[in-house]
């Protein structure tokens, strides 16, 4: 077998039991969700990696793309005109701050999840509405952002003080 097909099986096999694409998105068992697992690039040329928020007794797993840099964080999800269920973005700070998003040129409504530094979840603005150019922030110092679709953290049962893992450590 050659390496690419065994790089292209082994992601597939990732993305299968860690990232929620077989399952939709959905809950997954607990313990089947890896986080930090590593993806190959997105198609907007984005790091990917697996991420899992831990709601209650259900596991909820997706792909993420990692928007690291402050042009990639700028841009986010903006001319996106669909996002799938198990997917989404993270926007890692480095540093404690108040964070403020807006949609502007964003085409889709999206749940905005604010982290804190514990990996727990601050607020969620759900549903936020497309081309808006109204500040919405979080309720308190956050390190993160995790974008998914408007409607899902509802849907999913994911709400404040849930846990969200995107690295290995």
């Amino acid at each position: 077998m050659t390496s690419r097909f065994l790089t292209s099986l082994a992601t597939a096999l990732l993305l299968t039991s860690c990232s929620g694409v077989a399952s939709g998105g959905a809950s997954v068992k607990p313990g089947t969700c890896v986080a930090g697992a590593k993806i190959s690039q997105s198609e907007a040329g984005l790091e990917q990696t697996s991420l899992c928020i831990i709601s209650e007794a259900k596991t909820h797993a997706f792909t993420v793309e990692i928007a690291s840099t402050p042009p990639q964080q700028a841009k986010g999800l903006m001319f996106r005109t669909e996002l799938a269920d198990d997917r989404g973005m993270v926007f890692p700070f480095g540093e404690k701050r108040m964070a403020s998003f807006w949609m502007k040129n964003t085409v889709i409504p999206l749940d905005i999840i604010f982290i804190r530094e514990d990996g727990r979840i601050e607020n969620i603005a759900a549903n936020t509405i497309p081309y808006s150019t109204i500040p919405v922030e979080s309720t308190g110092p956050v390190t993160a952002v995790l974008e998914l679709r408007g409607g899902l953290s509802a849907e999913r049962g994911i709400k404040p003080g849930d846990k969200v893992s995107w690295t290995s450590e």
